[in-house]
């Protein structure tokens, strides 16, 4: 139960987080909201059981996507509102609202964490799954002793290749903002 209620806590703030992100016209403003937006991604990650997802999160949408556009925001010039919500766009407002009525509605019908009934663990333990099937087809399909450096590799070749991508954009990103040397 009280699983449940943590769950929709994070959903609740996440939305929010989000949709105010959105409305904020302050830059400096919409920066903050959205760094404690991408925390709360991370910690929804780490409650599903998701702690690689949970940790690239934290480190590059809470930590350097946050710096970064907080460095951008200091080395270039603010524009000044007298207004924190001035100028609504109301025709993105409804389609946000909209969506976060989907998403509200589906929400119930998510499995709890852990919950026995979930079609992945099937009464506890694991039935005909992705996750089996890697288990007991790695060696096979790869000729990779470790399972994970297999899932990493192989089967999710491309996926480690992007993620490895946007680490390294961000950096480059960050030493340009700082004026620093890529190449020494």
């Amino acid at each position: 139960m009280i699983e449940t209620a943590v769950a929709y806590t994070l959903a609740i703030f996440i939305l929010l987080a989000a949709v105010t992100t959105a409305l904020f016209r302050d830059v400096l403003s919409a920066i903050v909201v959205f760094g404690a937006y991408s925390l709360g991604m991370a910690i929804l990650y780490t409650f599903l059981l998701a702690p690689d997802v949970a940790m690239t999160e934290a480190a590059i949408g809470a930590g350097v996507t946050t710096i970064l556009l907080l460095l951008t925001i200091a080395r270039t010039t603010r524009p000044s509102t007298d207004e924190l919500f001035e100028q609504i766009n109301v025709p993105a407002v409804v389609v946000a609202g909209g969506f976060v009525v989907v998403l509200m509605t589906l929400l119930p019908d998510m499995y709890a964490v852990g919950d026995p009934d979930a079609p992945v663990w099937g009464g506890g333990v694991l039935t005909e799954t992705p996750s089996l099937y890697y288990i007991q087809e790695t060696y096979a399909d790869t000729g990779a002793q470790n399972a994970v450096s297999a899932v990493l590799a192989s089967y999710r070749g491309f996926d480690t290749f992007g993620e490895a991508v946007v680490v390294f954009a961000a950096g480059i990103a960050v030493l340009l903002v700082l004026k620093r040397e890529v190449f020494t």
